[in-house]
């Protein structure tokens, strides 16, 4: 194992080349790695649900019930958790997040009934709440501004990988063997992780040295009653919830109103998933290249205009929901990349643990609070079809502009640490 080295804060490492080095580069794959696994064992819960709810002999309200603790308990621990993220050694931190979210997983595997099932989703989102937070942690720690939008891109496409991979996978042992073998191959999967993390990855501890609150409690309010910090977590919280609001219904309204077969659903799946493990990387290499913000800025107008042309749509071919779907992923990703890189810009170094784990809150929060608004937007007829889909396009453009003006005050800040004119 190679001799640890606490690595500089970016903003004490002097301008590097634009190429990765070797540790980098397996330090991008694990970290995204570890994303897919966690992004994994969020989304398989949906396409699991015609086999859990007759398995369990459970409700669709129940089974809505398992998805949603998920998310509101992962919100909850990234709040809990931000006052000590900046306390530890972040491989350490990951490390012991990693093997809880691993447990709980573990937990679901073996859940005999609905009750288990329910403990073992609430055990996992409390640990896989603060994940996220600290892979960009360690992210914006190891990487310069002008690299972290490729760095961003390429853990990106575990989202992708997720769909591509993940989810047929997960649905082939789920229909050959049982669901508890999806958990469980997942657990496999950690397990993978947890050694690359445990015996290769560096310590990533710099920020230990800089001066930090003793008390965890006033280092987290310290965070969030930052000034300068509020319009970043405000642009965090909008993004989620536009984003969430059309992903819960999307199935459904594709399969009813635009008349897609319900079999063709995973072409559609697969098909965008594809299309996105490319876009990701060149979106965040097109990020460093041309600025941060010019990127979200042109994710922000195919967003809007894809938008407005999905939640208008009537019955169409297969190959037009495909390519309005791939099309509305070239956004959501022109979007996703450069923000993320750009909001890293923001905190100061003693406080990025924290900074990100409240962001992460926020996230899955304002997701879930998105998705709770659509449903009330949302109403179905007798034949399936869903009513009113389009004016939760409206409310998502409005939400995408809106965070473009504010994304705008944002670019200003980090442009104005950096003494440059846009990034």
């Amino acid at each position: 194992m190679t001799e640890p080295i606490a690595a500089a804060p970016t903003e004490q490492q002097p301008e590097q080349e634009r190429g990765f080095s070797r540790y980098q580069s397996f330090l991008i794959a694990l970290l995204a790695f570890a994303q897919f696994t966690i992004i994994l064992d969020f989304i398989i819960m949906s396409p699991l649900g015609a086999i859990l709810m007759p398995a369990l002999d459970i409700t669709a309200g129940q089974f809505g019930v398992a998805v949603s603790v998920y998310a509101f308990s992962a919100g909850i621990s990234g709040i809990l958790a931000a006052g000590f993220a900046d306390r530890f050694d972040r491989k350490r931190l990951l490390l012991f997040f990693y093997l809880g979210f691993t447990l709980g997983t573990l937990l679901c595997a073996l859940a005999p009934n609905y009750h288990l099932l329910l403990l073992g989703r609430i055990v996992t989102g409390l640990f896989a709440g603060v994940i996220g937070s600290v892979v960009l942690a360690i992210i914006t720690d190891l990487f310069p501004l002008h690299q972290r939008g490729r760095v961003m891109g390429f853990v990106q496409t575990a989202f992708a990988a997720s769909q591509v991979l993940g989810i047929p996978a997960g649905l082939f042992l789920a229909n050959h063997w049982s669901w508890h073998v999806s958990f469980g191959a997942i657990v496999g999967l950690s397990i993978v992780a947890i050694a690359a993390i445990l015996l290769v990855m560096q310590p990533v501890n710099a920020h230990l040295r800089l001066k930090q609150d003793r008390n965890a409690f006033r280092h987290l309010i310290a965070t969030i009653g930052q000034p300068r910090y509020t319009l970043a977590f405000a642009v965090t919280t909008l993004l989620s919830t536009g984003g969430f609001m059309l992903m819960p219904f999307g199935s459904a309204f594709t399969v009813h109103n635009l008349g897609i077969d319900i079999l063709h659903l995973p072409t559609i799946y697969l098909v965008s998933g594809v299309f996105s493990i490319f876009i990701g990387p060149l979106v965040g290499r097109a990020s460093d290249t041309f600025g941060k913000f010019p990127t979200f800025m042109f994710g922000s107008a195919v967003s809007v205009v894809m938008v407005l042309i999905y939640t208008h749509l009537g019955h169409v071919s297969l190959t037009t929901a495909i390519i309005v779907n791939v099309l509305m992923f070239v956004g959501i990703f022109s979007r996703m990349i450069p923000s993320q890189a750009l909001i890293s810009a923001i905190p100061d170094a003693s406080q990025r643990g924290s900074f990100s784990a409240v962001s992460a809150s926020l996230q899955q929060l304002s997701g879930g609070l998105g998705s709770v608004f659509a449903a009330a937007i949302i109403a179905q007829n007798p034949d399936g079809t869903l009513r009113h889909f389009d004016w939760l396009g409206y409310v998502v453009v409005a939400t995408s502009i809106l965070s473009l003006i504010m994304m705008y005050f944002v670019q200003k800040s980090v442009a104005g640490q950096a003494a440059k004119h846009m990034v």
